[in-house]
């Protein structure tokens, strides 16, 4: 799907990560043996966030596939939350941008990637 504005981009993406967590928060739940724990979704889009929280027609969301309206059901159920991650913050960057070297030192240990040397 061809997203026609970053706020739009931004949502698809957030259901889709909303269709994983709850997948894996279930795999999680049948492993252990335990109950599904809600769990939070971070966005790093205030737009997106609001569209998903409050469930409203407006031009931002006309264009959006009712597919990707997941998200907010999920929202409504109690399965998930959403919340903000500043832009400073997002460790999924060094993944998708050009990091100084400070930034992806930061982050590389946030996901727990070491470095192995044999010399």
């Amino acid at each position: 799907m061809v997203a026609l504005s970053s706020c739009e981009a931004e949502y698809i993406a957030a259901a889709l990560g909303a269709c994983q967590g709850v997948w894996l928060s279930r795999l999680v739940a049948e492993m252990v043996g335990g109950e599904v724990q809600k769990f939070r979704l971070l966005i790093d889009n205030q737009s997106a966030i609001e569209l998903a929280k409050i469930p409203v027609f407006h031009d931002r969301s006309k264009h959006i596939d009712t597919r990707y309206h997941y998200l907010r059901d999920c929202i409504e159920k109690n399965i998930l939350e959403v919340d903000h991650v500043g832009t400073d913050e997002q460790v999924a960057d060094i993944l998708t941008k050009p990091l100084g070297r400070m930034k992806f030192a930061e982050f590389r240990v946030k996901l727990g990637i070491v470095s192995v040397r044999q010399d």
